[in-house]
């Protein structure tokens, strides 16, 4: 199937580019185009810039064991945290440099998690990585880790903290593109229902500042329930439920399209179990979303676009974490809007042509939680391999 080679071709090419050339892989990477299986989970979120060779570490320094605490502050069950924290543990585990993880895993508000970092701060870690509830309430917790010797990593989204690092899925973008879709899509004019994710969390407002910017671009776009969306916590159940009582009230009848933040799988359940017929959809990529595109069966008539979204930043962040700690050069990129970023491009993939099918298809991981996103590998940035990802242990586990 040339076109699915061609495909992979494009992306792998894009990424390879874009990786840090100092980072060498233990496991089983993203295989280049013309090699990649055809369960490769979709290899696009490279960092957007190329960070420097530099000097393999030391045999002293690749013996060396550290220890890294791990907080997740919210959305626990969601299927996009739950890989997080799984990617994590694998990255930690594959390293084979790091002695324990700490895991604090829980659903809470700003104030819990700079609690659950000051925990992890008086535990000794050498480094914390964490999904952060807010880019600025953290911080006094992290200047105190950064007193303390201790590396900080934050993973999906960024805090204002000038002496933590931040990896995340460049959030603006990935609304935008998937936007300007399904704009596109309605002829850039109909009425959008727009499924938002955590309120406050800064992925989520990067996300409404890129759908906004591609909603600029077609003044012909109404947006509802309200003109800010409807959050749903990125909790599945909330997302079924407000779909269900839209369906109720007699509003999804007078809807083009469907905007949503990665809680599409939901959607389309609720809308198939109603007996109503579907309109376009974009989402993140996955695995039970993208499965729907692809079931023409079970869905007859669904259109639709995945965004990549990749849940493996839990791993790349320990990966860059234990790159720190090692002392090796990592370069950001100047056009984040914090310091010391490193940003990852989201790609789209819809089911409307073969090449896009055939794309989804290849995006495929058997065994993956249907609630997982695709994008179980960042080249250059993880080195576990799929099934340790799947299998959820860390060191000692």
């Amino acid at each position: 199937m040339k076109h699915i080679g061609k495909a992979r071709a494009l992306i792998a090419i894009t990424a390879v580019a874009l990786v840090v050339a100092a980072c060498s892989s233990s496991g089983a990477t993203t295989a280049p185009a013309s090699e990649a299986p055809a369960t490769q989970a979709p290899a696009t979120e490279a960092p957007a810039t190329q960070a420097p060779a530099t000097e393999a570490p030391s045999a002293s320094a690749e013996a060396k064991q550290y220890v890294i605490g791990y907080s997740n502050g919210g959305s626990v069950g969601n299927g996009f945290r739950e890989e997080q924290v799984c990617t994590a543990k694998a990255e930690a585990l594959a390293s084979g440099q790091v002695s324990k993880l700490i895991t604090i895993h829980r659903n809470t508000d700003a104030a819990g998690q700079l609690q659950d970092i000051r925990d992890l701060i008086a535990a000794g870690v050498d480094a914390i990585v964490f999904n952060p509830n807010d880019p600025n309430a953290l911080n006094p917790a992290l200047q105190e880790a950064n007193a303390a010797g201790i590396k900080t990593v934050s993973v999906d989204a960024y805090v204002t903290d000038p002496t933590t690092y931040n990896l995340y899925n460049n959030q603006v973008d990935y609304a935008y593109v998937g936007a300007k879709w399904l704009f596109e899509k309605l002829g850039g004019q109909g009425t959008v229902y727009y499924s938002r994710g955590l309120a406050g969390h800064p992925a989520d407002s990067d996300r409404d500042i890129g759908f906004k910017k591609a909603l600029a671009e077609y003044p012909g776009i109404t947006v509802v329930p309200t003109a800010d969306g409807v959050f749903t916590g990125w909790d599945p159940a909330t997302a079924t439920q407000n779909m269900n009582d839209f369906i109720a009230s007699g509003q999804y009848d007078k809807i083009n399209g469907i905007w949503s933040s990665g809680m599409g799988k939901q959607t389309i359940d609720a809308i198939k179990a109603a007996n109503k017929k579907f309109v376009p959809i974009v989402d993140a990529d996955i695995g039970g979303f993208v499965t729907q595109l692809l079931d023409t069966a079970g869905f007859p008539g669904l259109e639709g676009a995945a965004v990549t979204n990749t849940a493996a930043v839990g791993g790349a962040g320990v990966n860059l974490a234990l790159k720190l700690l090692g002392g090796q050069a990592v370069q950001t990129d100047p056009n984040a809007s914090q310091p010391n970023t490193v940003l990852l491009t989201p790609v789209l993939v819809d089911n409307t042509t073969d090449q896009g099918r055939a794309d989804l298809k290849a995006w495929q991981v058997p065994g993956l939680d249907p609630l997982w996103p695709l994008g179980l590998e960042i080249p250059g940035w993880t080195t576990y391999t799929p099934e340790q990802a799947v299998a959820c242990k860390g060191p000692g586990e």
